[in-house]
């Protein structure tokens, strides 16, 4: 049985797939669903949902299309949510394999950088981050993925080290293996599923980051963000609720997606592990 198959076997892979994937196609098809600049005024101000036929849920104080926000801002937090995630892993698997593989001086010196970076909180990290360098969107996912790296790279580390004292590895240095080449073709295939469910979870702090930073309004001004649009809500929260609402309501269905499917990929990661011991 593949591991796709075996993802979908477990409820909580099933469903947060499925939760990704509907996302996914939304903020895909968001030039087709709704054409043009989602920040455009493109209606009546504070337009109720379900009102209007163009506006099936409603219009924000400037007369913006509340579903045009909503499956742009989708493409958003996928983008750099996928984006900050893919870098920090990078980031951390390279440190990790370099600490666990090299050990001795080099390790210890990596280990008090992962240290230093552990300590600060994420958030703060990438607050600091963009107030200094300035609001983009690279600048952004930069930000995050500074504050995301150092779990991957513990991570790693821990399971370089595990694994650099079994016997196929003693086995390929017996051989004459480069020490590189034991790294990547021996080591790091077998160290990588677990820092790999460990992703997912990385995806849904960067979600969660970016809507903060938006929310605070160090988020791209030029896209459409859903930490921008509940901003955007606060100052009509009596008189229209479904500003904030919506946009909390797509970020919090997002978050829980990313973690259902954490934990359907932990598990099934975890299986293959467990047969390969």
């Amino acid at each position: 049985m593949s591991r796709l198959r075996r993802l979908l076997s477990t409820p909580e892979g099933m469903i947060g797939l499925a939760i990704l994937i509907v996302l996914l196609l939304a903020g895909l098809s968001a030039p087709i669903i709704s054409p043009g600049d989602p920040l455009r005024i493109a209606g009546r101000a504070l337009l109720p949902p379900f009102t209007d036929p163009g506006f099936p849920l409603g219009t924000d104080r400037l007369g913006r299309d509340v579903l045009a926000g909503l499956i742009y801002g989708a493409r958003t937090s996928l983008a750099v949510g996928l984006a900050a995630a893919f870098s920090a892993m990078i980031l951390g698997v390279c440190v990790g394999m370099a600490a666990g593989f090299a050990g001795g001086i080099v390790d210890e010196a990596l280990m008090r950088v992962v240290d230093a970076f552990q300590i600060m909180p994420g958030f703060l990290l990438a607050l600091a981050f963009v107030s200094t360098i300035g609001v983009s969107t690279p600048v952004v996912v930069l930000a995050i993925a500074l504050g995301a790296w150092a779990d991957p790279a513990r991570l790693t580390r821990a399971q370089v080290l595990a694994i650099r004292e079994q016997d196929y590895v003693a086995s390929a240095r017996v051989i004459g293996m480069h020490p590189v080449e034991i790294a990547f073709r021996e080591i790091l295939p077998n160290a990588l599923p677990p820092v790999l469910a460990l992703s997912a979870t990385i995806v849904a702090g960067a979600i969660l980051t970016e809507a903060a930073l938006s929310f605070l309004g160090l988020g791209n001004p030029n896209i459409a963000t859903w930490g921008s649009m509940i901003a955007e809500g606060r100052s009509v929260l009596r008189s229209a609720a479904y500003l904030s609402v919506l946009p909390g309501a797509a970020l919090a269905v997002t978050v829980l997606g990313v973690h259902l499917f954490s934990e359907g990929l932990g598990k099934v990661l975890g299986n293959d592990g467990g047969r390969a011991a």
